[in-house]
This record gives C-alpha cells, structure tokens and sequence, in this order.
C-alpha cells in the first residue's frame, strides 16, 4: 500500500506515513500507518493486508474511532476534543460513547505463522471506579470516583479475519481491585500497577503476550512479563507471569560484584514457546548482562545466549562492550547487533523539526516544562547557542562505536554465533545505527512516562531456511561525518545476508536510498511537463518482525522538494541460484 490508498472508514483521507510493517509466514502484513492532520487530527490506526491474496483490502484492527476493549466504562463526548485538548468524561449514554484510542506509539508485531498480532495503545482513562472506603467520602457525604488506564497492550488472535475482536493483553489497571488479579504486576504485595510499558509487546502463535513493563515498587523498576491471551473480555483470567526483573539476579555477573540484579532490561521478542531479551546492570554504561532466554512457564529460569562480556567472532582478544536491544527471533535463530573494541567516533544529531510537537519543544528548548517550577527550559544536554554551527539548529551529540556487527546465535545443541556483516575500518559498512528522539516531556501525558532522549536502534530481522540455514535483512549505512561531526552523502540500504551452514556469509545489496523509487512503487514518480520522472528513495526501514518464511516487509520514502510518495512494500525473497 502507499499514498494512493484511501484509509478505511475515512472517506477522502489518505495515508501519509508509515511505520515499519511485520508480516508472518503467510504473508499478512500489519503496520501502523497514519493520514495528514485536519481540526480532528490525523487519522491514525493499526492494519492488516493479506498479501497472498490477490487484491485483498486493508483491514482496520484499531484507529482512534475504536473502542478501547474491556475493561472500559468510561464515556467522553463524541466527537472528541481537537488534537491536544484534554478529553473531560460523561455520562455514559452509548456505548460508541465508550474511551477511544488517542494513539499508538509504537510499530505493531505478529506471531511467526499465526495471524495474531500485538500493539500499543494509548488512550484516556478507561476505567472509573470508587475511591476506597476510607478515602470515599467527601465534605457532603458524596462517594468519590476516580479514574486510571491510560495505556495498554493489545491484542487480536486473528487479524486476517475482519471483525476479530481486540482485546486487552497487559494494562494499567493492576491497582483496581476487580482487575487486581490480572493486570498487577507479579510478586508485588500490595496490588502495584504498570507505570508504562515502553517498546513493541511481541505475541506468539500460541497467543502469549510478551512486553517490558516499568512499574515503581520503593523505587522505579523494570522487567519483562508474559501473559496468556484468549478472545474474551480481558483477554482471559490468566494473570501476568514474570520473567526478570530489577529483582533478578544476572545470570553471568562478569566483571560486576556477585549479587548484581538487572539494572535495565529491554522489550523481548518471543517464539516457539521461548521469550528472549536483553538485560544490563546498566542501560548506559554495562559491566554485565547479555541476551536471555526464557521458556514462557511460570518460575522458568534464564539461560544465557551471549553475555557482555564474551569474544566477538572473527575478532581476535575483542570482547562485547554493547549490545543491542532489539532481538529478532524466528524460535530458533536469534539476530542482534552488537560493538567492540575502544574506537569511537563522535555524531551530531539536531533536533527534530518535526513530529510531535510537546517532543520537539522539548529537545528544542522551546517552552516551560517543568510541571511544579515552569521553569526548566527543556532538554538540558541541547546546545542551542553554538554560533559555530552552520545549521542554527539545536543539537546533541552522541559517541559512536566504530567496531559493529550484525550476528546471529543459533539456540538449538550448545549453540552457535556468528557474525554476518560488520561495520568499521575492516567493514563494508561505516555504521549500523540509526537515532530517534522519544519519550514523554514532564508534565506531558501521553502514555509513556520515560522523558525524552534520543535513543539509537540498529534493523534487521532474522529467517530460518531449514536446519543451519538462515537469512537475515540488515540496514546500514555508508557516509562520512564531516568538520561538524554531521553525516553527509550518506547511502542507507537494506542487504540480504545469506548463510548456508558453515559456509562464509553471502550479502546481496536489495535496495538503497539515491536509487529511482519505481524500483519498488511504480506510481512514485512526479510528472515533469508530461514526463514521468522517478522520485528518488530518500528513506528505508524496516524491523524485527519484518522476514518470516521468506517474506520481506519494508517501509520506503520517495521524493524530491516539489513531490514525495511512501508505502509498505513486501517481496517473496527466492533462494540463490544452486540452493
């Protein structure tokens, strides 16, 4: 799909934007796509497309029209408030008067074979219920309310079918008592709730739910969860399960002092009955931690894959010293990223001029954040004052390893790693990571409360091809940082790495930015005087969840100053010639 498609239920809107997609082995693709804005805001929403089906439609699983799912007794007026006015309750009158979605922060997942998927939801809160007893009455003698549910994980165990109902996978409700026994986080005494669940929960072909949760317990602390989802209200009675959390002790404590618990763990990805993950002492500087996995069983312990501190392949005397959060994981293979070695250079990211715009105030030193003094100018680690810059913009800058590598651990026997492609003064490649601005400013309430910072992630997404086969789909850039410390004449692309048993890593370039977009969209083109000129591809993504069974998902952007076009582009990829 691409520009050209009207969005479901939305006469005379169109899509604008993307995230990346996943898609399954049977090729139903889902993603999260939204229009351009009006007075009510963009539409915005999750969907599916069948795309071994010939012509199938888009399928809408949840847009900001969509009911929340149970647990939801909270009614707002509709229509609702213009984008960024804050929602007031009503009386419930109709049920289409029931909390909506307000967004979704984060791309949608699916199971490996099933077509079950899972997604973030942000939204007003949903559930009003009585202040308890010894806080209920006020002055006059009237009971007291309140409300809580801001933020969720959702789920539908069968996106190819229109009309499967969404349901609640994990939310914010663990400290009301009627949900208490589902939704609170587990091992916590009393009933303690999720603050947020940061990332993109993961669902398997068995309908488990798989997310890091952050929750406050004396202090803030983090972990990963699972929970068993079925189609009924509240997706079932089955409570949370815990996996790891600030709690758990690492597993290979390394070079830190026994006794070390995580300080840090990221969103899993999860398959075959397995979650992996990745987990430090410390998010920022790690002495230890790894990549773990877990089967999905009550009190299952960790087994570790790959630790902070273990030899990098094909580097001799080198040893881990990062590596990355985002997993792909087929049930047996799961890829990563991963730095070595000292060598480390500087990059300069400016601030976005664009996008959410509490978010880019924020980073841009525009405005008063600071919710109890209004007087904290924003993001302090901005340099907004450096006359030397060239842009006038403001700017952080964040060191770099030289030394990266994409690599992917074989779970089955003793286990195997290797490493496909790397990055840095022997590589083919200059760099692997890519940088966002996100999170929440103080005072700013949009389901994630973790503040805004720019955060670095590296794409690619794994698929077994039978016994020691595999592939993986990487991203990567080649480009020069200049006086400035700024990329310039970069060319980012998405590469086919291929490994045949033991035999060396075979990479097959499939498309980069610079190159004419009717490589992938024959309709991204802009009419010059009766001409039809290719847009040039300006842009390319894709994530973890985005090559199963063969089937390649990715995002693209086209254009040039007069025009741009994007879409979602899915390819069947064909063994090499002789395998």
């Amino acid at each position: 799909m691409n520009n050209g498609f009207e969005v479901p239920r939305n006469p005379g809107r169109y899509y604008n934007s993307y995230n990346p997609p996943s898609i399954n082995a049977s090729a139903l693709v889902v993603f999260r796509a939204r229009s351009t804005g009006r007075s009510q805001g963009p539409v915005s929403g999750i969907y599916t497309r069948d795309m071994a089906k010939e012509g199938a439609t888009i399928n809408v699983i949840a847009d900001r029209d969509t009911d929340v799912p149970w647990p939801n007794n909270t009614c707002y007026p509709t229509p609702g408030p213009a984008e960024g006015e804050e929602e007031a309750p009503v009386a419930c009158i109709a049920d289409d008067a029931l909390a909506t979605f307000n967004e979704f922060p984060s791309f949608p997942r699916i199971a490996l074979t099933r077509n079950a998927v899972a997604s973030r939801g942000n939204h007003p809160p949903v559930w009003t219920y009585p202040v308890p007893a010894q806080l209920a009455a006020d002055e006059e003698g009237e009971e007291k309310t309140t409300r809580a549910g801001t933020s969720g994980a959702y789920v539908n165990l069968d996106a190819g079918q229109p009309g499967s109902p969404l349901v609640t996978g994990a939310s914010l409700l663990g400290e009301v008592p009627a949900f208490a026994d589902i939704f609170a986080v587990p091992g916590v005494d009393p009933a303690t709730k999720f603050d947020v669940f940061p990332g993109a929960p993961a669902i398997t072909d068995a309908g488990v739910v798989a997310f890091k949760g952050n929750f406050t317990n004396g202090a803030g602390k983090t972990g990963v969860f699972y929970r068993q989802i079925m189609a009924e209200e509240a997706g079932g009675s089955a409570a949370v399960e815990l996996v790891a959390n600030s709690d758990t002790l690492v597993p290979n404590p390394g070079n830190c002092v026994a006794g070390t618990t995580f300080g840090s763990t990221a969103p899993p990805s999860a398959a075959g009955g397995q979650m992996v993950f990745v987990g430090f002492d410390n998010e920022d500087d790690p002495t230890c931690g790894g990549v773990y996995m877990a089967p999905l069983l009550p009190g299952s312990s960790l087994s570790t894959l790959v630790g902070i501190e273990e030899a990098v392949p094909g580097q001799s005397g080198e040893t881990f010293v990062q590596l990355g959060e985002g997993l792909s994981y087929d049930g047996r293979f799961v890829s990563f990223w991963g730095a070595w070695g000292e060598e480390i250079r500087t990059v300069r990211l400016y601030c976005p001029q664009e996008g959410n715009r509490d978010r880019r105030d924020f980073c841009n030193n525009i405005g008063q954040f600071d919710p109890v003094t209004g007087t904290a100018p924003g993001d302090s680690l901005s340099v907004c004052d450096d006359t030397s810059d060239s842009s006038d913009l403001c700017y952080q800058e964040k060191q770099v390893p030289v030394n990266q590598g994409f690599f992917v651990y074989d779970t089955t026997g003793k286990g195997r790693l290797r490493m496909v492609a790397n990055a840095g003064a022997d590589g083919e490649y200059d760099d692997f990571l890519y940088w966002n601005y996100s999170g929440a400013p103080p005072g700013v309430s949009d389901g994630d409360a973790e503040p805004p910072r720019w955060r670095s992630a590296a794409f690619q997404a794994v698929s077994g091809r039978g016994g020691a086969n595999f592939r993986i789909a990487f991203l990567a850039r080649n480009g020069q940082t200049n006086a400035e410390n700024v990329y310039e004449n970069t060319v980012d692309g998405i590469y086919l790495g291929e490994v045949l048993g033991a035999t060396a890593p075979a990479i097959t370039p499939l498309v980069r930015t610079g190159m004419d977009g009717n490589v992938l969209d024959p309709e991204a083109v802009l009419n010059e005087g009766g001409e039809l000129v290719p847009l040039p591809i300006t842009s390319l993504a894709l994530e973890r969840d985005a090559f199963r069974g063969g089937w390649l998902a990715i995002s693209a952007s086209m254009g040039v100053e007069e025009a741009g076009w994007a879409g979602i582009y899915v390819t069947r990829m064909q063994p090499p010639p002789g395998n």
